[in-house]
């Protein structure tokens, strides 16, 4: 019943660009904060951007500072990432997940299945 549910990964080259989907059903995205997350194979899963219920504030990866944009549509239950300037590092298998209330690297209540990201030329 309750699930998150990722779309929008691809194949891109360097330098193009994905918007990726995050929709929550089952429960409503108020109370929640929405991260999205990242792994490579072989790598350790790493952050990349969250959003809080509370106030909509964002934080980011420093790394990814400028490049990649998350957003949310409380209305549509559903959590974005607008990912530009997409570079071959940024390969990975990409995740959302939800903490209760705030972005605090707390306890995740709910993962999604992960949409795969890929970057070649």
């Amino acid at each position: 019943q309750v699930q998150l549910v990722e779309s929008g990964g691809g194949l891109v080259q360097p330098g193009e660009s994905l918007r990726l989907s995050c929709a929550a059903s089952g429960f409503t995205l108020d109370h929640y904060a929405i991260g999205w997350f990242r792994q490579a194979p072989g790598k350790e899963r790493e952050g990349v951007s969250c959003i809080d219920y509370s106030d909509g504030s964002t934080n980011y990866a420093d790394s990814l500072k400028g490049r990649f944009t998350i957003s949310r549509d409380v209305a549509k239950n559903t959590v974005y990432l607008q990912m530009d300037n997409l570079k071959p590092e940024d390969t990975a298998i990409y995740y959302c997940a939800a903490e209760r209330n705030y972005c605090s690297g707390g306890p995740i209540d709910y993962w999604g299945q992960g949409t795969q990201v890929t970057v070649s030329s």
